[in-house]
């Protein structure tokens, strides 16, 4: 069993990997929730965007997560997605404290006491599948009566960005490609009303 989580982990980090070698930091997030609004956190002076996918954290603040590893280090990642590879790329180090941004509030929670919402209507950032934290029990239900979704554990949000990953990497470079090739094309447009 122990063997089978192991793999996939491995399996998830180098898909990931593969995906951010692909991925335009700074570029804004094709998954972003639109409406999305800043909330600066002590922890963005550290870390300001994501080192996987460049992300803003502190535009990322209802999202992001940041880990304390024991050997002092620490990284603020923009979702539970890059937080997954960050922890696969990691196996050496354990987490001493892992916060992630409470959905409404955006202030940091411990993630494993947070109360997640897998699912529903609101696009998830960097899945297909969102993965939302709430302080508060309430809070998660209301979310849920607003936008669907199901409870859940911090647990089962981590095994299902693993599940996720391969999905949503194929998912982000197919969007990224419609992008650039928009790019092209508009590039192109501007040059010929340039020559004309």
């Amino acid at each position: 069993m122990k063997k089978g989580i192991l793999g996939t982990l491995v399996m998830s980090a180098v898909l990931c990997l593969a995906g951010a070698a692909f991925a335009g930091h700074g570029e804004p997030c094709p998954m972003m929730e639109k409406g999305a609004q800043p909330a600066a956190g002590a922890d963005v002076k550290n870390a300001t965007d994501c080192k996987y996918c460049g992300m803003n954290l502190e535009k990322y603040a209802f999202s992001r997560i940041v880990i304390d590893y024991d050997d002092g280090t620490s990284v603020g990642l923009c979702s539970v997605r890059c937080a997954a590879v960050d922890l696969a790329n990691n196996l050496d180090k354990a987490p001493k404290s892992i916060k992630v941004g409470d959905y409404g509030t955006k202030q940091l929670v411990d993630a494993e006491k947070a109360v997640w919402v897998m699912g529903g209507s609101k696009q998830g950032v960097m899945t297909k599948q969102a993965k939302w934290a709430f302080a508060k029990k309430e809070d998660a239900e209301k979310f849920i009566k607003e936008n669907g979704g199901k409870l859940a554990t911090f647990d089962e949000a981590m095994k299902a960005a693993y599940d996720d990953m391969y999905q949503d990497t194929k998912m982000i470079r197919e969007k990224r490609k419609m992008m650039r090739m928009k790019m092209e094309q508009m590039k192109t447009e501007k040059m010929k009303q340039e020559k004309k």
